[in-house]
Parts: C-alpha cells; structure tokens; sequence
C-alpha cells in the first residue's frame, strides 16, 4: 500500500509541474520583447508564422561620444585619419526592415525556423567641397536602396526545462542572399556612377554564424530573461570584405496585467567591431560610410513594450531609445527604433 501511495504521490506532483508548465508558456509573456527572436520553442508538429517590422532612425553623426552638427562632421572629416567626407557627408538614415518568419517544432526540444528579410534604406547626405556638384550646405541629396537581404535560418535546442525555466541553444546561421553592391550617380549630380556605402547595402555577401543563448524564468506574474546572441562573418565576401563581428548581451522583465497582457522592459548591450579587408571602389576620402575602420562601437539600449494575446494570435510592440553610445570614427548616431510583430501558432 505505501508504494502505490509513493507512486500515487509521484504521478500527481509530476502532472502539477506539466499544467503549470503549460500555463505559464501560454500567456502574453511566452515570447520575449518584440526586438528579440530565438527565444522559445514549439511542441512537435507545431508551426507559427511571424510578421515583423522595424524601423530604425539615425541623426546626425558622432566622433566617439562627442555629437557633432552636420557643418562639424565635414570638417571633422578633414583632419580625421582617414580624412573622409569630402564628397559628402550623411546627415540622417531611415533603415525599415520588413520580416517573414516561420518556426516549426520537430521535437519537444528541437525547433527550426527561417526569417526572410526585407530591408529599405534611406539617407541623406550634405555633398562636401570636392564634390562635382558642389558643396555646401544647401547642396543636399537623398539615396535609397531595397531589396531583399540576407536569409537566416537555424535550429532552437532545449537544454534545460522545468515548470519555471528554459535554457535554449540557438545554432543559427545567415545565407547572403542580400545584394551587396548597386551603384548611383546622385551624390555626383549625375556625373559619375559609385557604389552604394556599406550602411546602404541589402547584406553582408558573407555566410555568417549566429550561435546564441538564452534563459528564461516564469514567475506567476511575469517573466524574466537573458540573451547573449552574436552574428560573426565567415571569411571576406566577393568585394573583398567582412561586415562587423557583433554581440549583444540583453535582459529583460516582463509584468502581467492580465495573462492576455503584459508589459516589459529591456536592457540591450550591443559591441561591433571594425570591418576587416575593404571594396576597392569605395574610397575612404568620399564619405565615412565607406571607411572600415569607422564600423564599430558599442551602445547601450533600452527597450519598453507591450504584447498583447487576442484569440490565440499574439501582437508584440516595443519602442528603443539609444541611451548611450561610443563609436570608432565618425560614424551616425542610432537615435531610436520601433518594432512590431504580429505572430500566430497552429
């Protein structure tokens, strides 16, 4: 009797353990913010389709930490080493990124998935004094480049699950399929064709490893989590370059108000380094886009959102103000980024 007694016992607190792990990855919080992916896994068979937007703002340029008006920048440029910027200046970029993304469970701890990225890019720029066209500040232009970027795809292991915790493996990847370089003669006036700077280009023409990690921890009224998630270029591309190698650390919280709706707030450390090699058409004495070694940095970012779950379709929004930033070089500041995502799991 005492064995079917242990047993009985056994059985009811392993089966309290499953309905609170379920509860809790059911609610609002069961993805991380908005700005984060690779967060959560799906059970067997499970797919989810995901739409998500983004979109980044930059203003004005910046030496280090020292922000610097757009006349600064162009004489900045002249004494900076490289000297730079003496066809043109960039004065503010719009980045939007448009994104597909499609998970699909394959065991309890295995989840693939693929993300299709479509990126639009704007940038206005002041032309300098040796530009064909002029220079000044009154003598403006805009470029623009979209397309598709680059294709990432990947698989989600668990390595560690409880009613409260996941411990998730991200074995992750990028295939470059974004183009990497289109030319214009509008810096010029039209006399002269040039390629597109690095900020401006679809991809990084590289295969790039994206391994990452992440924990999460259920509360009965909230959730938090940690990320370390990187993207590192495997070797130069056609044009003879490597983009950044880049890591970010992130921690969030969110807060239940509901279980349909919660809020969060996020803390984002991000490091880039330098570009290693260079494309031969894009002389560093043209403009600070085109500079490797005015690639890197760090920043500091915060992150304050919301999602809401309505009839089993989770919409997810969060707002990123830069709190801080160091960068090498001259380089646009990133002021702020928005990004929204509309998800659904059958």
């Amino acid at each position: 009797m005492k064995r079917l007694n242990v047993a009985f016992f056994m059985l009811l607190a392993a089966a309290n353990v499953s309905s609170a792990h379920d509860e809790y990855r059911s609610r609002a919080d069961k993805h991380a913010p908005a700005g984060l992916m690779g967060d959560h896994l799906h059970a067997p068979g499970e797919w989810m389709v995901e739409y998500k937007y983004m979109n980044m703002y930059m203003d004005g340029n910046r030496a280090g930490t020292q922000r610097l008006s757009d006349s600064e920048a162009i004489d900045f440029g002249a004494t900076s080493n490289p000297v730079t910027n003496r066809m043109a200046s960039p004065n503010n970029m719009t980045h939007e990124m448009h994104m597909v993304h499609i998970m699909r469970g394959m065991t309890e701890d295995i989840t693939l998935y693929a993300m299709v990225m479509l990126p639009s890019i704007t940038m206005d720029h002041t032309r300098g004094p040796m530009n064909p066209a002029g220079g000044g500040p009154g003598s403006l232009f805009t470029t623009h480049n979209s397309g598709f970027g680059d294709t990432t795809i990947g698989a989600l292991i668990g390595l560690y699950t409880d009613s409260n915790d996941d411990v998730i493996l991200n074995l992750g990847g990028s295939l470059p399929t974004g183009d990497i370089f289109r030319t214009t003669s509008i810096p010029s006036g039209g006399m002269m064709e040039q390629p597109m700077p690095y900020p401006m280009r679809l991809g990084s023409g590289t295969f790039n490893a994206r391994p990452g990690i992440t924990w999460k921890h259920y509360f009965d009224f909230g959730s938090f989590g940690t990320q370390f998630q990187t993207d590192l270029p495997i070797g130069r591309n056609y044009r003879g370059y490597s983009v950044s190698d880049e890591f970010r650390l992130n921690n969030w919280y969110s807060q239940l108000i509901t279980d349909n709706f919660t809020t969060s707030i996020r803390v984002e450390n991000l490091w880039r380094t330098n570009y290693d090699g260079a494309d031969p058409m894009s002389p560093d004495s043209m403009i600070s886009t085109n500079v490797e070694s005015f690639r890197g940095g760090y920043t500091l970012n915060l992150g304050l959102g919301a999602a809401a779950l309505v009839r089993g379709h989770l919409l997810n929004v969060e707002f990123v103000p830069m709190l801080h930033q160091d960068l090498n070089g001259i380089q646009l500041e990133t002021d702020w980024s928005i990004v929204s995502s509309w998800s659904k799991s059958f």
